[in-house]
Parts: C-alpha cells; structure tokens; sequence
C-alpha cells in the first residue's frame, strides 16, 4: 500500500508529520482519494475497533483523530479542486443547557476524517438552530450531544423539533444522539434514529445513514 506511512502515522498519533507525508505522497502522484481512504481513513477505522474493543482510550482516539485532522487540512482543499464530495453533511451540537464538548469535537473529528463534511454549532444549542443549519447546509444527519443527565429533557425537545421539521418544513435528516447519559432504551423514547456509545459507533451508524 502506497500509503502505509501515513497510516502509521495516525497509528503512532505522529500530527507533527503527517502533513509532510500526505504532501510528499501528492508529490509522487498518489490520488487524493487513495491517501484519504487507504491511509487516513483506514487508520482511523483501525484505531476505532481498538478503541471499542478497549485497547484504546478516548486520550488516543483524540490524539489519533488530531493527526487526521492534520492530514485532512492539507488533503481536503485538493480533493475540493478534483470535485470529490463528502460523503454525507452532519449538524452537530451540544443540547441548550449543556456546554460540554469534549465528545461532541471527538465525535466530529472522527466523522471528518471518515469523509463527512461538519457543521459544528458548539454548546449550548437551542432546538431550532439544529434545523436552520441542517435546512441550510442541505444535511444529512442532526447529531445531538448531551452529558450531563439533566440535559436530557433538553435532546428530548431538540430531538422533537428536528422530528417535527422533518414532518414540516422540507427537512430529511435522520437523528443521531450521544452522550454518557444516553441510552438505546432512550434514545428510541424520544424518537432518535441511532445511539452511538462511542465515536466510532457513531460513524458506522453515520455511513449506514447516507448509503
């Protein structure tokens, strides 16, 4: 594989190098694509199995989806010029009342490097910016986080107004939720389309959700 340094790179969390590899291997006249799929996203996949099977930590999934990051920063202004398109557009946020992020950012970096183009509207987010984002960026994915547990009336509501918009107002997104608080025994009360207990959870269910 042309690009097995890069992949070691995500693997080895080495973000002070990957931006030279992915220039030098564009400098050699590997695709685009081949570097994103077969060394970025690869690495990432690989480093979200480990994480689920509990080898890794949420320390290195952010330090592995920093890298990509890195990676992406030099990959993703090519890809525009050669017309590539993501693969899906997700609106992500933190509910109103909330103004954690840490999991909400690991879950976006992970879903960029996966090849999803982010609309990220941070903490603290009311109902409705969920659907003028996802009706103005055309999305395809309404991704609510929430961590603490009396933050949950508050995706219980953004969750019923996306619903609602999908039923209303021309939208179709399906809704994805997270959160430690978060449950699937919840997340099918409220009338979510997917619970991802972790980022790469999250990402299958995003790639299912799109194809």
């Amino acid at each position: 594989m042309p690009v097995d340094k890069i992949y070691e790179a995500v693997l080895d969390y080495d973000d002070d190098e990957i931006a030279g590899l992915v220039t030098a291997e564009l400098a050699a006249g590997t695709a685009p694509q081949a570097i994103l799929d077969d060394g970025l996203v690869a690495a990432l996949d690989t480093v979200g199995a480990q994480f689920s099977e509990g080898t890794l930590f949420v320390p290195e999934m952010l330090m592995a989806a920093d890298t990509v990051k890195a990676g992406l920063d030099i990959l993703r202004p090519i890809l525009a010029e050669t017309g590539m398109k993501p693969i899906g557009t997700v609106v992500i946020g933190t509910v109103k009342g909330d103004l954690h992020d840490i999991g909400k950012n690991l879950v976006s970096m992970v879903l960029e490097g996966a090849g999803f183009r982010i609309v990220d509207l941070g903490t603290d987010v009311e109902p409705q910016k969920f659907v003028d984002a996802a009706l103005e960026n055309n999305a395809d994915i309404v991704a609510l986080s929430a961590l603490l547990t009396t933050s949950m009336a508050a995706m219980e509501r953004a969750v019923g107004v996306v619903s609602a918009a999908n039923e209303t107002s021309n939208l179709n997104v399906r809704i994805l939720v997270g959160g430690p608080p978060v449950t699937d025994d919840f997340a099918a009360k409220i009338g979510a389309d997917g619970y991802g207990v972790d980022a790469p959870t999250a990402v299958g269910l995003a790639r299912g959700f799109v194809q």
